[in-house]
């Protein structure tokens, strides 16, 4: 309790005190009720009438709040998703600047790891980018079909667009409606009425833009994802290890990629990708205001892209485990002669041989581009002869081809540059330091999600919309940090860096 007091004493929380209205006075300071979140966060307290209830009865909470009364619910609720909002990642910088000045953490060292966590949306609201476009393409359809009937029945003069779109429909219903109220015409509702020409057509073009606005309000909020959830917009479905039906089923949640050093998380970064490649490249840009030297990462991070992007940095050296890496270890993927790396290569002529002794031959390079527009060039190769080859059935794979085996010859897809990486990165990993940042890394970036989701029972987030998510993760990073500022104090730990095991050599 008293850490908490100390550390967020010195931290500059103007910003945080802008934000509120100049007319008036603030009942409860912001720096008291900064302590009591980070503080009720420590407890495992996120609820902000549990907040409320324990302000009222635990004499730690009297402390921080210094003599005021117990802020109501509605003061909490506010304070956390609208004041803290733009400021938590200064709140989270300053607390690193503290640590780091102390002697506390170096930041030479930073090991960047990621996990999902449900989002406070309903697991039912699911909205799929696909089924928008497909709703939205027969729509278009049915409107190319019908609209020159329609248009041709009421005798309506307008030109009809071959390819209509949603602002001919609107000066449409425009002209329908100067000429319902030129020949007075009577609206009927219900039963017993029958619906005049002229109202039915307005009707079906009103239901025409409200069907197009809302399909392609549903592809603009998709965005570049596959998904969205109607309760929280920013949440993308995505696979959970957490299944509580335990058939794998989709829910909404964020991806939460967390760089720790020295067991204290210094950054966060949140994400609606429902994988970690993508995530790298913008929190390393934002990692790049510390002085870090090494980036450890698990294989889910790994892809060319990335790798050219730490190769054109040069000052922050990546240390990745490719994905093949305990592949490469098994006597199947050496035994498989349908593999690349099983195949004898020329770099001379840049031919393979196959196990049958043919070779498969450079045929030309298929270029590519990735999500982020990141260019991509594989070189392709084939075999010319595979006709009769006893071994074609354990040399070419499936992969959903419809043409029978007997007609398919051998391919092989490679990305020399992909393929150069790996091998370094490889190395890299293999030496002395590099096993030693694999061994930590296992460690703390783990050890980060295990605390705070086994231990402080962080599941599932309580607010809306990415901005209030990163408010919510980011208390619950400070409340984390100083909980291990005060384990490491009670032990002497303090600074003690990378944890170097037993037979490692001396000096790493």
């Amino acid at each position: 309790m008293r850490l908490v007091s100390a550390v967020v004493e010195r931290m500059d929380i103007k910003k945080i005190e802008r934000s509120y209205s100049r007319n008036g006075r603030n009942e409860y300071p912001p720096r008291i009720l900064l302590k009591v979140m980070i503080y009720a966060y420590m407890r495992q307290i996120y609820s902000t009438r549990e907040i409320e209830r324990t302000c009222r009865e635990n004499i730690c909470f009297m402390y921080l709040l210094e003599g005021c009364p117990a802020p109501d619910h509605n003061t909490i609720a506010r304070f956390r998703s609208e004041r803290l909002a733009g400021c938590e990642k200064e709140l989270l910088e300053q607390f690193v600047t503290i640590l780091a000045e102390r002697g506390f953490v170096s930041l030479a060292t930073v090991f960047i790891d990621g996990t999902k966590i449900e989002a406070n949306a309903n697991r039912y609201s699911f909205v799929w980018k696909k089924g928008a476009e497909k709703r939205l393409t027969k729509l278009r359809a049915q409107v190319t079909k019908e609209l020159p009937e329609m248009v041709q029945a009421l005798g309506v003069k307008w030109h009809v667009p071959e390819v209509p779109q949603i602002h001919h429909l609107k000066k449409l219903r425009k002209k329908l409606y100067a000429r319902a109220v030129a020949e007075s015409l009577v609206w009927v509702t219900g039963k017993g009425h029958r619906k005049a020409p002229l109202q039915k057509a307005i009707e079906t073009v009103n239901t025409w833009l409200e069907k197009w606005k809302k399909y392609t309000q549903d592809l603009h909020i998709c965005g570049d994802r596959n998904s969205y959830s109607k309760t929280d917009h920013d949440a993308t479905f995505m696979h959970m290890k957490e299944d509580h039906m335990g058939n794998g089923q989709l829910k909404p949640g964020y991806n939460v990629n967390v760089a720790s050093s020295e067991e204290f998380i210094i950054g966060n970064y949140i994400s609606a990708d429902r994988n970690d490649v993508r995530t790298l490249i913008p929190f390393t840009e934002y990692l790049k205001r510390y002085p870090i030297e090494r980036i450890s990462v698990d294989s889910g991070y790994e892809s060319e892209e990335n790798y050219c992007y730490f190769e054109s940095m040069k000052s922050i050296r990546l240390y990745v485990k490719p994905s093949n890496h305990e592949q490469k270890k098994t006597k199947k993927y050496r035994t498989d002669i349908s593999r690349r790396e099983n195949m004898a290569y020329d770099a001379e002529t840049d031919i393979y041989t196959c196990a049958n002794g043919k070779p498969v031959t450079f045929d030309g390079i298929k270029k590519s581009k990735s999500q982020s527009g990141f260019e991509m060039e594989t070189s392709v190769y084939s075999c010319k002869d595979c006709a009769g080859c006893l071994l074609k059935a354990k040399c070419i794979r499936a992969c959903g081809s419809k043409k029978p085996l007997a007609e398919r010859n051998k391919v092989i897809y490679v990305s020399k540059r992909f393929a150069r990486q790996r091998e370094e990165m490889e190395e890299r990993i293999n030496t002395d330091e590099g096993k030693l940042i694999r061994v930590n890394r296992s460690i703390q970036a783990e050890g980060v999600f295990a605390m705070t989701k086994e231990k402080m029972g962080f599941r599932r987030f309580l607010l809306r919309s990415a901005v209030k998510v990163e408010v919510e993760w980011t208390l619950l990073s400070l409340a984390y940090n100083l909980l291990k500022l005060h384990h490491k104090i009670q032990t002497g730990r303090l600074g003690t860096g990378l944890m170097v095991p037993k037979g490692f050599p001396a000096g790493l």
